[in-house]
């Protein structure tokens, strides 16, 4: 019986095309192209609807892989999942997550639970669908499509679940509008969260952690909504539909890497993240800093300005800064409590985390070769 066998390696980037490093990977016999299912990036945009490094970044890799593929560059997303996230603000550095998967003629005799990847996408939205029950329930089969795909037993060995998913603009609204159909938000921005908001309740939904019953139009943003502990979600205006990438473990997988996961409460929740390397890995955050820093291939977290303006009851600014956006606030904030844990800045942290983890915090993966 095959076995699947799961890669996955971080990039640095001079900027948001720059593949240079990726090429030597390839040309050094590291990286098949032919592997690769997944990229999950962080561009140094400011993460908004007017972030065009995401989708800068998405043709750079489109162009990179379809001579290798054999397929046309505007074919390559259907058989590659590309997730940029934009935003590297404070002490984030830009970078790529390649993740791969092949088949291999044996399993490997160790036993244990290894790394397992599975993808997916839903059917392109029609904005009036964005933010509401539509994406919720074709995000939830999706996320069950890929779990299935990757081979995944249980929903308790799914550990981190990407999902990139688009946004309202005003030539969608208008053409909604113009069928005599109304949308969630006639605001490009707000209409981030909102697709956010519905992705992540997807996952909850895939994942049993919320009930069918109990989620609904209203459930979107909604305060006392449920959360998924283990949902990524990034909005883009590069794309209409929601790409889904399932990172578990299963036993048989002949990968070299783990994956496990825990929840920050908030955004200075250091502890939750030292007691996730401790419980998971056996390793020590302060002990075993060496290791962590040879072994670790990232950590991907949400980060959010806690909606009720106080970090333990503490007043916070971000979400009255005319200046700079509180999501981004919030990715410099939760990089910097990530780095001091691990002593590395390339971490793929995501801001607006609407239903990802409870209000303030954030799941967050640690991904991990074993000796």
């Amino acid at each position: 019986m095959s076995a699947q066998q799961a890669g996955a390696w971080c990039v640095p980037c001079r900027g948001p095309g720059d593949l240079s490093g990726v090429q030597a990977l390839v040309e050094a016999g590291e990286i098949d192209p032919r592997d690769i299912v997944a990229v999950m990036g962080k561009t140094e945009g400011n993460g908004c609807v007017n972030d065009h490094t995401r989708e800068f970044a998405a043709m750079a890799w489109c162009h990179f892989l379809a001579p290798r593929l054999g397929c046309r560059p505007e074919d390559v997303e259907q058989r590659v999942a590309l997730v940029m996230s934009g935003g590297t603000e404070g002490v984030l550095s830009p970078h790529f997550t390649v993740l791969t998967r092949r088949f291999v003629a044996q399993a490997p005799a160790h036993g244990e639970k290894r790394l397992v990847i599975g993808v997916a996408q839903t059917r392109d939205f029609r904005p009036e669908e964005i933010g509401r029950r539509a994406q919720i329930e074709a995000t939830a089969a999706a996320v069950q499509a890929a779990i299935r795909e990757a081979g995944i037993a249980g929903t308790d060995d799914v550990h981190f679940v990407q999902v990139k998913c688009p946004l309202l603009t005003d030539a969608k609204v208008a053409e909604a509008a113009s069928r005599g159909q109304s949308v969630v938000t006639p605001d490009p921005y707000a209409s981030m969260g909102h697709s956010r908001g519905a992705s992540a309740l997807g996952v909850a939904l895939a994942l049993g952690e919320v009930a069918p019953g109990d989620v609904d139009d209203r459930s979107v943003l909604a305060a006392e909504a449920p959360w998924s502990a283990c949902a990524s979600v990034s909005a883009g205006i590069e794309l209409e539909r929601n790409l889904v990438i399932v990172l578990g473990e299963a036993v048989g997988s002949a990968s070299a890497l783990r994956i496990a996961h825990t929840v920050m409460r908030d955004a200075v929740d250091a502890q939750s993240v030292r007691m996730l390397f401790r419980e998971a890995f056996g390793l020590d955050p302060e002990r075993d800093a060496a290791a962590i820093s040879q072994r670790l291939v990232n950590l991907l977290a949400k980060a959010e300005a806690s909606p009720d303006g106080q970090v333990r009851g503490a007043r916070h600014t971000m979400l009255n800064d005319s200046d700079i956006h509180a999501t981004r606030h919030a990715r410099a904030a939760v990089a910097a409590v990530l780095a001091s844990v691990v002593g590395r800045t390339r971490l793929y942290v995501s801001g607006g985390a609407e239903h990802q983890g409870p209000p303030g915090g954030g799941p967050v993966a640690a991904l991990l070769r074993m000796e």
